[in-house]
């Protein structure tokens, strides 16, 4: 009774000293009171929920209960509880008296001393572990890391022996062997791979035993006589015209993505990228830098005169320099502009027959990259937002905004994630499939 007219006196003159607090409500013990003694808190001590109790009956609770938890609503605090001080110097300021007597009390009390004690140490033995913690949770994620730097290290290893290999065996294929050091089965190849209408002559080479040096010394009578006897001119023109082309170059050119592989290793990383960055991009690159070599035959191939499509096979279109006429130019355009995924799609398509899986993964691959930038063009329109596509072409040519690390982290994942164009090439997930467009580019 006498604690409770005490802490009214204590209300009273803070209300007598300060007359601006006197309009305020009046402030009462029950307010600051511990959830556990019902009583003013002494030293209180805030958990990670947000309840505060006295820093004693914290201590009672974790003595008899083991638990790192909240007396009140169960939830499990982290670290070890501190002393809020903030409120412990209010409470104190405001109720001196009774947080004296409290103190006094609570001295007195050898149980409560020893469970502070107890607790105490349990916290000071808490502290040191911090550190460990953090120093456990580096090496995790440091052998995390090390881990996948080794099983990087260890496919890099792999391929590095494949690929030293196969290049052991790359020497062996006609493009890398000068004509006059073929032999008569090499004849044959060569003959065969000029397309299905050539495997009519091949029992005839090689039963005349036809070499790279006798090749050479062919002639289109020679052909049309015995014991060649190739009566379709269409035929003999082909087999001579790929005849020059092979004394012309000293070797056989490449015409599969393998050979291909084999002669221009530099020209296919380079396409890798670039086609991996923006097939837009790319093939304005081949328009102004290799129009010859590799333009004239993609456009050819993808975009082929209607009178001349049937009945030509591929080598014979990519063989075709003829500059294209308006009506393939208008095709080009609009799959460029619009689906330039499709190009690639239909250039694989021509070569079914002599890549049979490669070419299904590249149109399938090219199919999705396809939807992918539909899905971005859609995403783009439904948030009004085609203002800022020149802005987003021009940052992914030449600034690279989205990976630009001074960015900050939401403008750079949204940019990341509305790319368009060539960004859409990113979200790929068989983008080394696209290495084999590049080797068949040039063909």
């Amino acid at each position: 009774m006498e604690e409770f007219q005490q802490n009214d006196l204590n209300t009273v003159t803070l209300e007598k000293d300060d007359p601006i607090k006197s309009t305020s409500p009046q402030i009462s013990v029950s307010e600051f009171s511990c959830h556990c003694c019902y009583d003013i808190l002494i030293n209180p001590t805030t958990l990670n929920c947000g309840h505060s109790f006295c820093r004693h009956c914290l201590a009672l609770w974790w003595t008899s209960s083991k638990k790192t938890e909240c007396p009140e609503c169960r939830e499990k605090w982290e670290g070890f509880p501190k002393v809020n001080i903030l409120l412990r110097d209010a409470i104190e300021k405001l109720f001196p008296d009774a947080i004296k007597m409290r103190f006094e009390d609570i001295q007195q009390n050898n149980d409560i001393v020893q469970s502070l004690a107890v607790f105490q140490k349990y916290g000071n033995d808490q502290i040191p572990l911090a550190p460990n913690t953090g120093r456990v949770n580096q090496q995790r994620g440091g052998g995390f890391f090390s881990g996948v730097l080794t099983a990087l290290t260890g496919v890099a290893v792999v391929l590095l022996v494949y690929h030293w290999s196969s290049r052991e065996s790359e020497h062996d294929l006609l493009v890398h062997k000068a004509v006059a050091k073929w032999t008569a089965e090499e004849v044959v190849l060569w003959l065969e791979q000029l397309g299905p209408w050539a495997s009519l002559y091949r029992d005839r080479f090689l039963s005349e035993r036809v070499n790279g040096r006798l090749l050479l010394t062919l002639t289109e009578e020679e052909f049309s006589r015995a014991p060649y006897t190739i009566e379709n001119s269409s035929h003999r023109r082909a087999i001579l015209m790929e005849l020059e082309r092979v004394k012309a170059l000293g070797v056989k050119p490449p015409q599969n993505l393998w050979e291909y592989k084999a002669v221009n290793p530099g020209r296919s990383l380079f396409l890798l990228y670039a086609l991996r960055s923006s097939p837009r991009l790319s093939l304005l690159y081949l328009y102004l830098f290799d129009y010859t070599d590799t333009f004239l035959p993609f456009i050819h191939t993808i975009c082929p005169l209607q009178e001349d499509s049937s009945g030509e096979d591929i080598i014979t279109k990519l063989l075709d320099l003829r500059e294209p006429t308006w009506k393939q130019w208008r095709e080009f355009l609009v799959k460029y502009s619009f689906l330039p995924y499709q190009l690639i799609a239909e250039f694989a398509w021509d070569w079914l027959e002599v890549h049979y899986w490669t070419s299904r993964f590249l149109i399938v691959n090219a199919m999705l990259l396809s939807v992918l930038e539909l899905f971005s063009f859609w995403r783009i329109w439904s948030r009004s937002e085609l203002k800022t596509v020149p802005q987003r072409m021009w940052s992914h040519f030449c600034v690279k905004t989205a990976g630009d690390p001074s960015e900050d982290g939401p403008r750079r994942d949204t940019l990341a994630s509305e790319g368009i164009f060539c960004d859409s090439m990113n979200h790929s997930f068989i983008n080394p499939l696209y290495l084999k467009i590049s080797h068949k580019l040039c063909i």
